[in-house]
């Protein structure tokens, strides 16, 4: 019997999605536990940092690692996991592009977390924040040292795949296992699962050519069926976002919210959604289309939801403190 595939799967700046989309990869887990092992997954085994250390290089042949780069502890274990795998897939729109996490690019470290120690929910009377190191009676205490703002895993090692996606579809989870397995793999730094085009081109709803009026925001309003959602005021990714989902969450009366990343030659999501919204305004001056704008909720967490640490943005401006 051929050797066991060994597999790795890693969670950083995540939510912990992409491990629920690894289990969607169904009745397929039965094939995959015939051919692989899991030789570390901290989500849901008692595997240590010292074991991965342990293991010789290359000893992976797939790592999925899923969420961006957003402290000292998600740069170190990347880069051990690199020296370790054959094989490294940036799983999730988190490593590919930043994801939700990157958003916090916006502001600056002290910002954030003075936002999260020192606000009215926080039960911190002294205002205390976090510091790399505390001593304790026991010894000396070390966190993980804030960085600045979230990287994308591609920013700080070498990347063979980008898998996008929050998560990404089982069909891409299993494409990437049964190449790796074949040994028939496409070539490095291929996006695996996604389309040429937009997930408006995979999107079946009727175009009327209606300009916008106003925003909303999709609890809002009760959507037609079949018709853009975009024309109806819900801002939708769609046109700016590159396609491979089948646009399942338009198919459930949902806007696309852009996880999958750029479309086409665009470098900038964000700045692409923008340009398509202000050519579809219903308005005849500068003042008709601002007041049209201001009804749109957070634009920059929502036209930059995923892709913010891929932008040309990249993280909050210098004059907010932090060149």
């Amino acid at each position: 019997m051929a050797e066991k595939l060994k597999i790795g799967i890693y969670w950083a700046a995540s939510c912990g999605g992409c491990e629920i989309g690894i289990l969607e990869i169904g009745d397929k887990l039965l094939d995959l536990i015939e051919v692989a092992d899991l030789v570390f997954c901290p989500c849901i085994l008692d595997f240590k940092y010292d074991d991965v250390r342990a293991m010789p290089d290359g000893y992976i042949d797939v790592c999925l690692f899923n969420g961006g780069i957003r402290n000292s502890e998600n740069q170190e274990i990347a880069e051990l996991l690199r020296e370790k795998s054959k094989v490294m897939v940036a799983y999730g729109s988190c490593a590919s592009e930043g994801g939700i996490p990157a958003l916090g690019n916006l502001f600056s470290t002290d910002d954030l977390l003075k936002r999260a120690y020192t606000t009215e929910t926080t039960d911190n009377p002294v205002g205390i924040i976090p510091g790399p190191g505390h001593s304790v009676e026991e010894g000396e205490l070390h966190l993980p040292t804030v960085h600045d703002r979230v990287r994308r895993l591609s920013d700080v090692i070498d990347v063979d795949y980008f898998m996008p996606g929050c998560p990404p579809t089982e069909i891409q989870t299993w494409a990437v296992i049964q190449a790796v397995a074949s040994g028939n793999l496409p070539p490095k730094g291929s996006k695996v699962g996604v389309g040429d085009k937009s997930v408006c081109d995979e999107c079946d709803r009727e175009r009327r050519g209606v300009k916008i009026k106003k925003f909303f925001r999709p609890h809002e309003i009760i959507a037609e069926d079949g018709w853009c959602l975009l024309e109806q005021g819900i801002l939708c990714l769609g046109s700016a976002t590159r396609s491979g989902c089948e646009a399942r969450c338009i198919d459930a009366n949902m806007p696309c919210r852009g996880c999958y990343g750029a479309a086409g030659e665009s470098k900038d999501q964000g700045a692409a959604m923008l340009s398509a919204v202000g050519s579809m305004l219903a308005a005849d001056s500068i003042e008709k289309a601002e007041e049209i704008v201001k009804s749109m909720v957070d634009p920059a967490g929502t036209t930059y939801r995923f892709g913010m640490a891929e932008s040309m943005l990249v993280r909050h401006f210098p004059e907010r403190g932090q060149g």
